[in-house]
């Protein structure tokens, strides 16, 4: 009997986000006018008359996936927008709070700059940055905002480091020097 390895083999990180929007033309524009991501490609529509839909991606079998995008943002992971109509499709995105809740977070140089830009896009900001002081995440202050469609986004800012690199030299993956 062999032990069980920890981990994927070959595991090298995250190559890419999937995310499903109301409206892929809409979502691309934020992702590249406000986000500043850099778009690459386009495929669909894909719309199957067997299980395929089901087998390969848990949705209902006349699910239609209208087309999908690829960007790039920055030096971190790759978003692969859906725009998908499908006959048992819920409209409303899923809060923090909610069982596959989720949000995307951002790092940014400039916390201030980058309020600054999206309260030029009119982008819904929700509240003022909270600053941590100490703790692990001590030198770290974040900020949520909201994509048009609701789409649930956090700005985080650590320029110093966080506090917890105090007590170890591993450290977690950092946009800003991803060969860490």
């Amino acid at each position: 009997m062999t032990a069980k390895s920890k981990g994927i083999p070959g595991l090298r990180g995250t190559d890419h986000i999937g995310i499903t929007v109301p409206n892929l033309e809409e979502a691309v524009e934020f992702f590249i006018d406000v986000i500043g991501c850099e778009p690459f490609y386009e495929i669909g529509p894909f719309k199957f008359d067997d299980d395929w839909m089901t087998e390969r991606l848990n949705v209902h079998p006349r699910t239609v996936m209208r087309m999908l995008k690829f960007l790039r943002c920055g030096n971190g992971s790759n978003y692969e927008l859906f725009e998908y109509e499908a006959p048992d499709q819920n409209m409303k995105p899923p809060l923090n709070s909610d069982i596959g809740g989720h949000h995307l977070a951002l790092y940014v140089d400039d916390m201030d700059a980058a309020l600054d830009h999206l309260r030029a896009h009119d982008v819904q900001i929700l509240g003022e940055p909270t600053v941590r002081t100490d703790g692990p995440s001590a030198g770290q202050s974040w900020v949520y905002f909201l994509a048009p469609w609701g789409l649930q986004f956090e700005l985080v800012c650590f320029p110093d480091g966080k506090g917890y690199e105090r007590d170890t030299d591993r450290r977690l993956w950092h946009p800003a020097f991803p060969d860490q």
